[in-house]
This record gives C-alpha cells, sequence and structure tokens, in this order.
C-alpha cells in the first residue's frame, strides 16, 4: 500500500503560480517598501495636533523632542 502512495506523490504536479517566484517575491518587497513608506509618512502627525499644541502651551520651561519637558 505504500508503494501506490509513493508512485502517486510522485507523479503529482505543482499548482501553476501566475508568474514567477522572483516575480512574485520583488512585487511583494515593492508593497511591503511603499507601506513602510505610507506610515513613515504619518510619524509627526500626533505632533501637528491642536490638541496636543494646546495642552503643551502650559509648559513655562522648554520641551526635549519626546515632548515631556525639560527638568535639568
Amino acid at each position: 500500500m505504500l508503494d501506490v502512495t509513493l508512485i502517486a506523490a510522485a507523479h503529482e504536479e505543482l499548482a501553476p503560480l501566475i508568474a514567477p517566484p522572483i516575480v512574485i517575491s520583488l512585487v511583494f518587497g515593492v508593497v511591503f517598501l511603499f507601506l513602510g513608506y505610507v506610515v513613515w509618512s504619518y510619524r509627526d502627525v500626533a505632533n501637528r495636533s491642536p490638541r496636543k499644541a494646546s495642552t503643551q502651551a502650559h509648559h513655562a520651561g522648554p520641551i526635549d523632542e519626546y515632548g515631556h519637558p525639560e527638568s535639568h
């Protein structure tokens, strides 16, 4: 019975692809880089928020690059 299974498995064909594997990986790489650019482009949206600007307006001292008051 095992011999019949091995013979049947040896004659199976692979599923057809719409493109060669290298082309598929390049397309996914380009999509990944594009989505990374989209995320990177929104990196400063929270700092431009008027609500955040109004909450930081009451600080008397300077504010560091992370939005915290400097207390040196």
